[in-house]
């Protein structure tokens, strides 16, 4: 006998044993193989189409005093995560510190203290803020990686980019969570990496060019940075820029290999040049080591063209 299809309330996500029998869904109907039990009252439909928050809704429907915090909030925020971090699929769950730490299958368990603003609803879910996430991972994560968190959070793209972007939270908001939570776990951290937090990098990678080159003795890098062409109309949106030098980044992930990428990453090269500019593609081996790569391609494209013509080596 076929398996009746469940409503398409429940179709997007996880969902509670007592919102599908609010629906008129059996117990019995619930337990079928197309549903998934990952802890007492929670169901989860196989091929949901909902994104993390989503799947993780059903936990604070359950408790109304539970709040996503840590990995999972990062995951809702869609933050940079470290990769051993995004590979751990427990659920972090926070209640307030006067209340029950929670407790059941595949969920961590945390007791904290949450001033006004840093529980939000967002997308059906009660999650930390964006700042509030950011700083509850700065006890479980390195300076680097929390500054690649931070990047990620702050991030924005005004109206001159092809996608004009606006971030989840600033800089300012950030330095305020930390200025209230002095005695919060993970602080020293929270403090070193505040300081290297700027708007305007895409991608964890892109926040490791530039710590590569702001710690190096050619100087940080300017992000947002917009090449105009003689109209004085945006024409090229490099990852980085020298603009003194007239030296642009552009760093190179997996999906420019893809034929249709390479065709227009050749197009924009071309025109970088034509506007008087050097493209240097920055590629994941060349951050890598305590001397990388990069500092020789920025060297090979800051010589003498004279010096530069008798380099052998092949940089850009």
């Amino acid at each position: 006998m076929p398996v009746t299809r469940l409503p398409q309330e429940l179709l997007t996500g996880s969902f509670t044993g007592l919102a599908a029998r609010d629906l008129g869904v059996t117990r019995k109907r619930q337990r079928q193989p197309d549903v998934a039990i990952p802890t007492r009252g929670i169901r989860v439909p196989f091929g949901g189409a909902g994104g993390p928050a989503a799947s993780l809704r059903a936990y604070t429907e359950l408790d109304s005093k539970s709040v996503l915090t840590h990995h999972s909030g990062g995951r809702i925020w869609e933050c940079a995560l470290p990769a051993w971090m995004q590979e751990d699929w427990r659920i972090h769950i926070a209640r307030e510190r006067n209340g029950s730490k929670p407790r059941r299958r595949n969920v961590v368990g945390h007791r904290l203290t949450f001033k006004a603003g840093e529980v939000v609803m967002h997308d059906g879910v009660r999650v930390t803020s964006p700042a509030r996430t950011w700083l509850d991972l700065a006890s479980l994560i390195t300076v680097d990686d929390l500054i690649a968190a931070g990047d990620s959070l702050v991030c924005a793209h005004g109206p001159d980019f092809p996608r004009p972007k606006d971030g989840l939270c600033t800089v300012a908001e950030l330095r305020r969570m930390v200025g209230a939570h002095p005695g919060m776990r993970g602080m020293k951290t929270a403090r070193l990496a505040l300081t290297e937090i700027r708007v305007g990098a895409d991608s964890p990678q892109e926040t490791r060019m530039r710590l590569v080159l702001a710690r190096s003795g050619y100087g940080e890098p300017v992000l947002n940075y917009v090449i105009r062409n003689t109209w004085g109309q945006p024409a090229v949106w490099p990852d980085a820029a020298y603009p003194e030098q007239r030296i642009a980044f552009q760093y190179d992930g997996g999906h420019h290999a893809d034929p249709l990428q390479i065709s227009s990453d050749v197009r924009r090269q071309a025109l970088t040049q034509r506007l008087g500019w050097r493209e240097i593609r920055v590629y994941k081996e060349d951050l890598d080591g305590d001397k990388p790569f990069l500092l020789d391609k920025v060297r090979a494209a800051t010589m003498p063209s004279a010096e530069r013509q008798t380099t052998a080596r092949t940089y850009t």
